[in-house]
């Protein structure tokens, strides 16, 4: 799994004009699901970015969670975060799942923020054209790979 994680003053999904999904202070995650993804990796990856500390405490220094500053979650399914761009100039989804697997592995991975986080999380709609605004707070974005743990 592949994630790209924003820390966001605000962010939202809209789809076909209605917003699906709204929060204040938290956190946008863009998730890619590949075929070689376990439920070892889901449950790696929601403890990553559940506990990392990336929001700042009382000093200014970027040393608390987003349970620990009471945030909100955003999770946004993007095939695309797997984009091979090796040759030439159309990049190849090769790697990204297909619907079949891809889908149930997005409601595992939701439900686990969930767990992690203590409370229900926003989503947008696997497969569907969503508009997504952010607000990013910092700049904080970090690209996290569980087949590299890092």
């Amino acid at each position: 799994m592949r994630a790209v994680v924003q820390r966001v003053a605000k962010a939202s999904v809209t789809i076909d004009g209605e917003v699906k999904s709204s929060i204040g202070e938290g956190l946008l995650i863009l998730v890619g699901i590949e075929d070689a993804d376990t439920p070892e990796d889901i449950e790696w990856l929601s403890g990553k970015i559940v506990r990392m500390r990336i929001f700042e405490d009382e000093q200014g220094v970027m040393n608390r969670s987003v349970a620990e500053v009471g945030g909100d979650i955003i999770v946004v399914s993007q095939f695309t975060l797997h984009a091979s761009t090796k040759k030439g100039n159309r990049p190849s989804y090769i790697k990204a799942s297909k619907l079949d697997f891809a889908i149930p592995m997005y409601n595992q991975f939701v439900a686990q923020v969930e767990r992690d986080l203590g409370k229900p999380v926003g989503t947008g709609i696997f497969g569907a054209d969503m508009k997504v605004e952010l607000l990013n707070d910092g700049p904080v974005t970090i690209v996290i790979d569980t087949k590299n743990r890092e």
